[in-house]
């Protein structure tokens, strides 16, 4: 949210918050990981359709409700697109493949891109966790380090060829359509779901004692500290962009993932609750805030002085209303249903 609505006296912050975009790898990374960590040592095999039916009732009610929410930003997408490209993405975004398409990829719900790409994974995950991954904890930290590398290599390309004729190096308010195909395209993220599916794997065979996850976790932080405070302005945004991070990230993500002193300061309750929030904030977010500053909603209620705070409070507030009054009724109602239609 602070990413695209940047709140002012944030200087302190703003190498995290400029290069937020970093974290979508890390989104994917996650993703992977919660999936092995779940499915990989449960005693009965994974039904696809089951699996298939579960995220379907995590992601969709809500991103339905994004859309339904965000019909008034239409009327913006018929004057910025041609009238074929529009009808394309009415009848794409709903369906979720509209990141198959880079120049529809943002359309209706900018930030809902994501969601095209997850459902390619999750269609994929059955049969990439029944992949024959190392048994040893060495032979797969040097596998999932390669699967990193090469998922780096098309934004390497990229770089190297520029066939988008760039006369500057790219940032994050570079328009180009390669450029666009390599930020949105579904199957460039695959690598980074991999690595996340493979860390899980390596959660359940290494060996960590609590003080040893403390070590790692405390040196994860550091350096992504160092990164972020030295090194961050430096790196090619291409590159940040497709995963630079995502060792340091696994490595904080393996830190956390068991009783430890720094894990605990992420168990406070306010934050699980913002976490259990999270996915409804990141979908509502970007449309509801443009449209309050489209309409003025502030200023007609007179309190534009509390700007942008209000704005976020309200946006963090319609998140937990659509997790408690959407997100979790819906998902309960699927599930009960798709067991009534298999007994």
């Amino acid at each position: 949210m602070f990413f695209h609505f940047t709140p002012p006296h944030m200087r302190l912050v703003a190498p995290v918050i400029d290069t937020a975009y970093a974290l979508v790898a890390v989104f994917f990374l996650l993703s992977g990981y919660v999936l092995a960590y779940n499915y990989v040592d449960r005693p009965t095999p994974l039904v696809k359709r089951e699996f298939w039916r579960a995220r379907f009732a995590r992601l969709y009610p809500v991103y339905l409700l994004s859309l339904a929410i965000s019909l008034p930003m239409l009327q913006a997408e018929w004057h910025a697109h041609s009238h074929s490209d529009f009808f394309t993405g009415l009848v794409l975004t709903p369906l979720l493949l509209q990141g198959w398409v880079p120049t529809l990829a943002t359309f209706w719900n900018t930030v809902a891109w994501t969601l095209s790409v997850e459902v390619l994974l999750y269609a994929a995950f059955p049969w990439l966790i029944r992949l024959p991954w190392p048994k040893s904890p060495a032979r797969l930290i040097a596998l999932l380090v390669a699967i990193w590398a090469v998922g780096l290599v098309p934004h390497s390309l990229y770089i190297l060829l520029n066939p988008d004729h760039l006369s500057a190096p790219a940032n994050r308010y570079t328009y180009g359509y390669w450029l666009r195909a390599l930020k949105f395209s579904t199957i460039i993220y695959a690598a980074t779901f991999l690595t996340g599916i493979g860390l899980g794997k390596l959660q359940t065979i290494l060996v960590l004692p609590p003080r040893q996850r403390t070590l790692v976790a405390a040196a994860s932080l550091l350096a992504l500290a160092a990164f972020y405070s030295q090194a961050s302005p430096f790196a090619p945004y291409v590159l940040m962009h497709g995963g630079l991070m995502t060792p340091l990230f696994a490595a904080l993500i393996l830190g956390l993932s068991g009783p430890n002193t720094i894990a605990s300061l992420f168990s406070w309750r306010p934050l699980m609750l913002l976490g259990e929030a999270s996915y409804c904030l990141f979908l509502l977010h970007f449309n509801f805030i443009n449209m309050v500053r489209l309409y003025h909603v502030t200023d007609r209620l007179h309190l534009a002085a509390f700007d942008p705070w209000i704005t976020y409070a309200a946006t963090i507030l319609l998140a937990f209303a659509a997790l408690y009054l959407v997100e979790v009724p819906a998902r309960k109602a699927i599930l009960r249903r798709g067991k009534a239609r298999s007994a």
